[in-house]
């Protein structure tokens, strides 16, 4: 595979352009971090045994980490890899931290939100955190504290900084980057090398956005449900120090409208399974791959069987994006025999050595019931720029 082209560098998780002194010192680094790691024993480590050849190092899914929403943040200074998500701290957010990829450290709150003076109070979900020139700045949806209406889905979105990706986070401005009127959640940031932009994407989320489509009717006709209300995903223009946005936010992927569509099938499966009265698009990653913008998405329930993820492409970072012929890339394995369900809600991050794309997201398996647990596999992209994720995968696969 060749290397990987981002607007997010530091393990695809910096806003920083890639120089070539930065380069030499990324390889420096990787060099380093790689001896130590062969000189370390007793560890825990798995060892993948090759006829005719040495041990390696492997990893099977899922990770010993109950998240949901998952974002890896592989930090150069110091050689570690960060495991953001939703879950396991009241009112705020976690994380776990590793050197080699298989034994990971709860490293306990790194951000505390619903305090007396908070913007945010509550439904704290899907951190994302980006190294910029020596900070880290904290992406997240939650509750925002001014509901004059009482609306049962206020959310929006915040940001925290800290001086180390395990905290303290403290809110950079007592309030939501912005305000569309509507409630929005799973922020994700891309900032375009080329042109030094910063673009925030999220999703508008179903919450009293009833939409007329042929799944509508459809739904109706059954009796099931006298309405479907949906999720859009949205980019906009980030301002500089992450003040606010600049400009109008644009519709970039939505459902389908029509039931014909070779997206309505595999995208309205929390409809048609009879499982609610919503359709998601929602959890959206972009990034840039040989002059191509992808951006990844997640369809249906969260907490049902039928989450699953799709891609779309586009030559501008704020669309117009279509969507790919092979979707779904990433759903659950049960029909083949497996025991995975609920995969959605998916990040990136590159190896170490910038060679290899990964997918970290969410999961269920038959032995951790309803838990949602952590599931890493590799991205693959073929010669015509079609996206391939090799999972779920639950056999052995070497470590980042």
């Amino acid at each position: 595979m060749r290397l990987l082209t981002f607007g997010c560098i530091f393990g695809a998780n910096s806003l920083s352009p890639l120089s070539d002194s930065f380069k030499d010192y990324y390889m420096k680094k990787y060099f380093l971090v790689y001896i130590s790691l062969l000189l370390v024993t007793g560890c825990g480590w798995v060892k993948q045994e090759n006829q005719g050849q040495s041990s390696r190092e492997v990893f099977s899914n899922p990770l010993p980490v109950a998240f949901g929403d998952p974002f890896i943040l592989y930090n150069i200074p110091d050689g570690k890899y960060y495991l953001y998500g939703t879950g396991g701290v009241k009112d705020g957010f976690g994380v776990y931290s590793s050197a080699d990829f298989l034994n990971w450290k709860s490293e306990g709150s790194v951000y505390i939100g619903n305090t007396d003076d908070s913007w945010d109070t509550g439904d704290f979900w899907a951190p994302e955190v980006y190294h910029i020139k020596g900070k880290y700045y904290m992406f997240y949806s939650a509750e925002w504290r001014n509901n004059p209406g009482k609306e049962a889905e206020n959310f929006r979105i915040g940001v925290a900084v800290a001086d180390k990706p395990a905290g303290p986070f403290r809110r950079l401005m007592n309030r939501p980057v912005f305000d569309p009127g509507y409630p929005v959640i799973d922020a994700n940031v891309y900032v375009d090398n080329e042109t030094g932009q910063a673009y925030l994407y999220y999703s508008r989320v179903a919450y009293k956005h009833p939409v007329e489509s042929e799944i509508a009717n459809w739904a109706r006709k059954k009796g099931w449900y006298k309405q479907i209300e949906e999720s859009w995903v949205y980019g906009v223009k980030l301002k500089p120090d992450f003040s606010g946005v600049q400009g109008e936010p644009v519709l970039l992927l939505r459902p389908p409208v029509k039931m014909n569509d070779p997206q309505s099938g595999w995208e309205s499966r929390s409809v048609t399974s009879h499982e609610v009265n919503r359709r998601w698009t929602e959890g959206s990653v972009t990034f840039k791959h040989n002059d191509i913008f992808y951006i990844m998405y997640s369809a249906n329930f969260f907490g049902g069987k039928n989450y699953a993820v799709g891609y779309a492409t586009s030559k501008s970072p704020l669309g117009p994006f279509t969507k790919a012929n092979n979707n779904p890339v990433l759903q659950k394995n049960t029909a083949k025999g497996g025991t995975v369900t609920g995969t959605g809600h998916n990040n990136i991050f590159l190896s170490p050595d910038t060679k290899q794309l990964y997918c970290v997201y969410h999961a269920r398996t038959k032995a951790t019931g309803d838990k949602r647990v952590v599931f890493v596999d590799e991205i693959e992209f073929l010669p015509d720029g079609e996206l391939k994720v090799s999972g779920p995968d639950t056999a052995r696969q070497s470590i980042p």
